[in-house]
């Protein structure tokens, strides 16, 4: 039995922690800890009536070493989930450092200033980590997450070396707004504007963004909702997969898009609603994408009414006793489902209980080390076994479909 501490209270901080409370065997105690404590109030209170269970709940400032350092102490947790925003990444590793305690995230560090994000940050920390005997796992949402376990999964069990992986991630739901995103708008409208880029015989080719008409898309047939347009992105996996999976000769990310979704974020680009900066306006300075966040629905407000599923798997292609084999490993998620057992839409659940089994496999001692770990780098088997246990049931099939060359 172990006491976890949960930082942020967003979609997937309540994913988390309802996850967490469905295994009084493992999470005896549990903190919830947030700028906003109204949240950590309202999740606590859900937690309560339909668990029975209580947790903790307490209001921080996850930019601040020192208040994240007094609160980690007082509640002594053995690890720490950090599902706060990716800016404040590196703020509360320096805070599990210096506390003592393991350390968890969902996505890897982004400063605030630059549409950016790579791993060279967090790596950087891994001699700390190791020095103080303490572990940090990266990127343990489903992409990247599952996604790098799925990978590790078939190195270990299904090939003798993977040459070709497309990771696909469809969302085939429906939330009922004109324009909405899944999480942190200004998270997710930064990710899907960028110059995309994936890797291939050992060098990194970009693309244009999946806003621009010479974007690569192309229409996949998913399990369950059939066929649809599937843009090439870049995600953050795909920079730790090109470094443990061996044999590989390329490896591509795939979402997902909406002619709806690209026509709003088109025009609010184009009308620099999307822009980082900041703007004069009436001699105040405002950054039009933090007062864009304002303006849409909170994302974890969306799974009221959200129909449909998420569909995201990798298609992984290579050798196995001399023969070239394709197999697809995926996993089917239902919106309405997941807001009746937690109160969240789908892509909130399929981030939150990954991240909660990660925690369950570093707590449990199933998952040791010292320094920082990417997920793929770990044992895949239990955490895939755990995967149909805790809500998130994949399914693995030979593949036969068409892919882009």
């Amino acid at each position: 039995m172990g006491k976890v501490m949960i930082i942020g209270a967003g979609g997937v901080g309540r994913v988390v922690a309802h996850k967490c409370a469905q295994v009084p065997e493992s999470f005896n105690e549990i903190m919830l800890a947030s700028r906003n404590l109204s949240k950590c109030e309202k999740i606590k209170a859900e937690i309560k009536e339909r668990t029975g269970r209580d947790i903790e709940v307490a209001k921080v400032d996850a930019d601040n070493v020192s208040d994240l350092v007094s609160l980690i102490k007082r509640f002594g947790p053995d690890i720490v989930v950090n599902v706060a925003l990716p800016y404040q990444d590196l703020k509360i590793m320096d805070a599990c450092l210096e506390a003592g305690v393991n350390y968890i995230d969902t996505a890897n560090y982004e400063p605030p200033d630059v549409a950016h994000f790579e791993y060279s940050w967090q790596w950087a920390y891994q001699e700390r980590f190791k020095q103080k005997g303490l572990m940090a796992v990266l990127g343990s949402g489903f992409d990247p997450g599952v996604s790098n376990v799925f990978c590790a999964y078939a190195q270990k069990n299904l090939f003798d070396e993977i040459n070709y992986i497309d990771i696909l991630d469809c969302n085939a739901g429906n939330h009922g707004h004109p324009f909405a995103t899944n999480f942190n708008p200004e998270i997710n409208i930064r990710e899907v504007t960028q110059v995309v880029k994936y890797w291939e015989n050992g060098r990194w080719v970009e693309t244009p963004p999946i806003l621009d008409p010479k974007s690569v898309h192309f229409g996949f047939d998913y399990p369950v909702v059939g066929t649809k347009e599937s843009y090439l992105l870049y995600h953050e996996e795909l920079e730790s997969l090109v470094r443990n999976i061996k044999g590989l000769k390329r490896i591509r990310f795939w979402m997902t898009f909406s002619e709806n979704y690209l026509t709003h974020l088109r025009v609010l680009q184009n009308i620099g609603m999307t822009r980082i900066d900041s703007v004069n306006y009436d001699g105040v300075d405002v950054v039009p994408i933090k007062f864009l966040k304002a303006l849409l629905p909170d994302p974890a407000t969306l799974g009221t009414n959200y129909t449909g599923k998420t569909v995201i798997g990798n298609v992984m292609t290579g050798l196995k006793d001399g023969k070239t084999r394709s197999v697809y490993i995926y996993n089917v998620c239902d919106h309405s489902e997941s807001f009746r057992e937690v109160g969240a839409q789908a892509v909130s659940y399929t981030t939150g209980v990954p991240a909660m089994i990660c925690a369950l496999m570093v707590m449990k001692g199933i998952w040791k080390g010292k320094g920082v770990f990417n997920m793929e780098q770990l044992d895949p088997d239990p955490f895939m076994e755990a995967l149909n246990k805790h809500g998130l049931p994949w399914k693995q099939v030979e593949f036969s479909g068409e892919l882009p060359k």
